[in-house]
C-alpha cells in the first residue's frame, strides 16, 4: 500500500537489453516535495531507469507506481523544439490556463455589459469564481513571473524577441527548462538540467528548485548541484541501485564509509584465515593423532567460513597519475596589461597577474566573459590585442582543450600516442590505452568516431604523457561522468606542477584550487582559496570594488582591484591565513590519501606473492628439495609479517 505522502514507487525493477541487464530488482520511492538525485557512471542506466520510471520504457519485471491525479513534466538532455514563437511567448504558453483563464474574464466582462436578469447574474457569478482562481494562481503576475525565470536562465530582456527556431540547442534546452518550472506539476524529472547554464544561472536554478513546491527528481554530474538542492541520492552501480540519505556530499562520504568497512573486514578475516592456515600447518607437523585431530577440526571450520569478496576498488577504472618531468622556476608565469577584443566589442583589458610554482588556479565567470580566450593567449594559440606573456624559466606547458582540438581527427588512437611519444612500443602504447579504457580493437578507432567523453578521456592520456609541469586546462570535466572527474581531481590534487584551469564545475574548483580568478566586467578578481572561499567573500569584495570604481580618481584608486587585477599580495590578512590554513590542510589530506593507497597497493602485491609461493610450495618437486622448501617458506613468513603490519597501517589510515 503506497503511502499518503509517497508519489511514485517502484519495486522489483528490471531491464534487459539483449543478453546485457542493466538494471535488475531496483528498488525506489519519492515522497511529494522531496528533491532526489539518480547518480552513475556514463553507461550505467540512469537515462534507462527515467525513461522506465516515465513509462516510455516496458520493464522486463517489476512495478512503477504513481500515486492517483500526479502530475509529472520531464525534461530530456536534448531539445530540438522549431517554433514561430520567441522565447517570451514560448514560455507564457507553460500557463496556458491562465492565458484562457484571462481570455475567459475579458469575454464575461465584456458579455456582462449587455446581459440582463438571470444571465447577467450567472456571468457575475463565473466571473467572481474565475477571478479568485486567477488571483490565487498569480495570473495577474504571469508576466513577472515568466520574466523572472527567463532571466534566471540567462536571457537577456534583448533576447526575449528572438524566435525559437533560431536558437541554438543549447538556448532551446533552456527554454525547454523555464516552460518546465513555470508548470504545475506535482513531480518534475531533470536530466542534467545545468548543461548549458553558466554558474549564475545554475545557482538561481537551486534557488528556484529549493523552494519549488513539487517533487523534484535529478539525474545529472553536478555535485555542488547536487550538494545544494537534494536530500536523497540513488546510485546505479553495475545494474544495482542503492538509496542514500543526504546530499551529494553525505552520500559519497557513507559510500567511502561503507567500502572502507568491507575492505577492513575483508583485510581481518584474510589475517584471520592466514593465522588458522598457519596453526594447521604447525599441528599438522607435530604428526601426532591428537594435534591431527584437532587441525581437521580447524580444517573443517575453516572451510565452512563464508569467504568475503575483495571489495573493487572505489576508482579502478582508470588510471591517471600527473607527473612532471621537470621542476619549474619559482616564477611560473607573469601576465602584464593583457587586453583582448573582437569585432570592435572588448572582452577584457588591463589584465596583470602572476602564477607561481604549485599553484593550482581557477578562472571563473560568465559566459562569453573571454576566459577560454584568455587560456588561449596563455598558450599562444591566439594574439593579444596589447599587453604581455612572460613564462619563467623551465616551464614546460601541456593544454586540454575542451573542443580538443589537440587531437587529431583522422589519426587513430594508437597513431595519436605514437606520434608524439616514438620512443613508446607496440605494448606500451596499448598498455597506457588499456589504462584509460581503450582496449582490443578499440585503439584502432578514428579519432573523429569518439564521443565526447571518449575524446576527454584521451585528451587526459596525452596530458598525462607529456609530464609537463604547468598544465593549463580548459572545462576538463566536461563529459566526464563523476567517477573520471574523481580520479582527475585526485591526479591535480596529488600533482606537484603548476595548474590554470578555466571550469564551470564547482565542485571540481572547490577540490582543486587553491585560488580563484574572477574575469568579470572585463576585469579580473583576485580571491586566495576555493570555491567556497569565493562565495563566502564574492558579495564584500564585489562592494568594495564598486566602492572603488565610484570613488576617488586617486594613485591608490588607480592601482585598487577596480584597475585592473587583484594581486594576492593586495588581499586582506585575514584572507591569508585562511588560504595558507586550507592549503596546510589539503596538502596533509593528500599526503594520507596517497599513503593509504601506497598501503593498499603494497597489500595487494604481497597477497599475489604470497599466493604464488603457496602454488609453488604445492609442487611436488618442491617438496623434495629442503633447500628451496627452506628458502620459499622463510620468505613467505617475512610477507606475511609484513602484510601484517601493512594492516595496522591501512586501518590507521583508512
Amino acid at each position: 500500500m503506497m503511502d499518503a505522502m509517497t508519489i511514485l514507487e517502484c519495486h522489483n525493477l528490471s531491464k534487459a537489453f539483449g543478453d546485457v541487464p542493466i538494471i535488475q530488482s531496483a528498488a525506489f520511492r519519492l515522497e511529494a516535495r522531496e528533491k532526489a538525485a539518480i547518480v552513475g557512471a556514463n553507461g550505467a542506466g540512469k537515462t534507462t531507469l527515467l525513461r522506465l520510471l516515465l513509462g516510455e520504457l516496458e520493464p522486463d519485471a517489476g512495478t512503477v507506481v504513481f500515486a492517483g491525479g500526479i502530475r509529472c513534466g520531464y525534461l530530456a538532455q536534448d531539445q530540438d523544439t522549431d517554433s514561430d514563437n520567441t522565447i517570451f511567448e514560448e514560455l507564457m504558453t507553460a500557463r496556458q490556463d491562465l492565458i484562457d483563464a484571462e481570455q475567459r474574464l475579458r469575454d464575461l466582462e465584456a458579455d456582462m455589459g449587455r446581459l440582463s436578469g438571470d444571465a447577467l447574474l450567472a456571468a457575475a457569478e463565473e466571473h467572481d469564481r474565475l477571478l479568485q482562481t486567477f488571483a490565487a494562481e498569480n495570473g495577474f503576475g504571469l508576466k513577472g513571473m515568466v520574466t523572472g525565470v527567463a532571466r534566471g536562465l540567462g536571457f537577456t530582456d534583448e533576447e526575449f524577441g528572438k524566435k525559437i527556431r533560431t536558437l541554438s540547442g543549447g538556448q532551446k534546452t533552456r527554454v525547454a527548462l523555464g516552460r518546465l518550472l513555470l508548470r504545475k506539476n506535482d513531480l518534475i524529472v531533470l536530466d542534467e538540467p545545468t548543461n548549458h547554464l553558466d554558474v549564475h544561472a545554475i545557482e538561481w536554478l537551486e534557488g528556484y528548485l529549493k523552494s519549488y513546491p513539487g517533487a523534484v527528481l535529478i539525474v545529472s554530474h553536478d555535485r555542488y548541484f547536487l550538494d545544494r538542492v537534494v536530500t536523497r541520492v540513488a546510485e546505479l552501480d553495475r545494474t544495482k541501485l542503492t538509496v542514500w540519505n543526504g546530499n551529494y556530499s553525505a552520500y559519497a562520504e557513507k559510500k567511502a564509509k561503507a567500502r572502507e568497512d568491507a575492505l577492513r573486514a575483508y583485510l581481518n578475516q584474510q589475517q584471520e584465515i592466514r593465522h588458522q592456515e598457519a596453526v594447521i600447518e604447525k599441528l599438522r607437523s607435530y604428526n601426532r593423532e591428537k594435534s591431527i585431530r584437532r587441525a581437521e577440526s580447524r580444517e573443517k571450520m575453516l572451510s565452512k567460513m563464508e569467504v568475503l569478496d575483495k571489495p573493487r576498488e572505489a576508482r579502478d577504472d582508470m588510471k591517471l597519475h600527473l607527473v612532471p618531468s621537470v621542476e619549474s622556476g619559482k616564477d611560473v608565469l607573469h601576465v602584464e596589461n593583457l587586453s583582448k577584443g573582437f569585432d570592435g566589442e572588448t572582452l577584457f583589458e588591463g589584465l596583470s597577474f602572476d602564477i607561481r610554482r604549485g599553484e593550482h588556479i581557477a578562472v571563473i565567470g560568465d559566459n562569453g566573459t573571454g576566459k577560454t580566450t584568455l587560456l588561449r593567449i596563455i598558450n599562444h594559440l591566439l594574439p593579444a590585442d596589447k599587453g604581455t606573456v612572460m613564462p619563467g624559466v623551465r616551464v614546460k606547458t601541456a593544454y586540454y582543450d575542451q573542443e580538443h582540438h589537440v587531437l587529431h581527427d583522422g589519426n587513430t588512437l594508437f597513431d595519436e600516442i605514437a606520434d608524439d611519444h616514438p620512443d613508446m612500443n607496440n605494448t606500451e602504447i596499448r598498455t597506457k590505452l588499456a589504462a584509460f579504457l581503450f582496449t582490443g580493437d578499440d585503439v584502432f578507432k578514428q579519432v573523429k568516431s569518439l564521443s565526447g567523453g571518449e575524446k576527454g578521456r584521451l585528451s587526459l592520456l596525452k596530458l598525462m604523457l607529456s609530464k609537463a609541469n604547468f598544465l593549463l586546462l580548459d572545462e576538463p570535466t566536461n563529459h566526464l561522468d563523476i567517477t573520471s572527474k574523481e580520479i582527475l581531481e585526485e591526479a591535480i590534487r596529488g600533482y606537484e606542477g603548476t595548474v590554470l584551469c578555466v571550469s564551470h564545475d564547482r565542485y571540481f574548483i572547490n577540490r582543486i584550487a587553491t585560488r580563484i580568478l574572477d574575469l568579470t566586467g572585463g576585469k579580473l578578481v583576485d580571491y586566495p582559496g576555493d570555491y567556497d572561499y569565493y562565495t563566502a567573500h564574492r558579495e564584500e569584495r564585489m562592494q568594495r570594488l564598486d566602492q572603488a570604481a565610484g570613488g576617488q580618481a586617486s594613485a591608490a584608486a588607480s592601482s585598487s582591484p577596480a584597475a585592473g587585477s587583484v594581486s594576492p599580495a593586495a588581499a586582506s590578512s585575514e584572507g591569508k591565513a585562511d588560504w595558507q590554513t586550507q592549503k596546510d590542510r589539503q596538502r596533509e589530506q593528500r599526503r594520507r590519501e596517497t599513503e593509504l593507497k601506497k598501503c593498499e597497493e603494497e597489500i595487494a602485491r604481497l597477497e599475489a606473492q604470497d599466493k604464488e609461493i603457496d602454488a609453488e610450495l604445492s609442487l611436488p618437486e618442491v617438496g623434495t628439495d629442503l633447500a628451496r622448501l627452506r628458502r620459499l617458506s622463510n620468505e613467505q613468513t617475512g610477507i606475511r609479517e609484513r602484510l601484517s603490519s601493512l594492516y595496522e597501517t591501512w586501518e590507521t589510515l583508512a
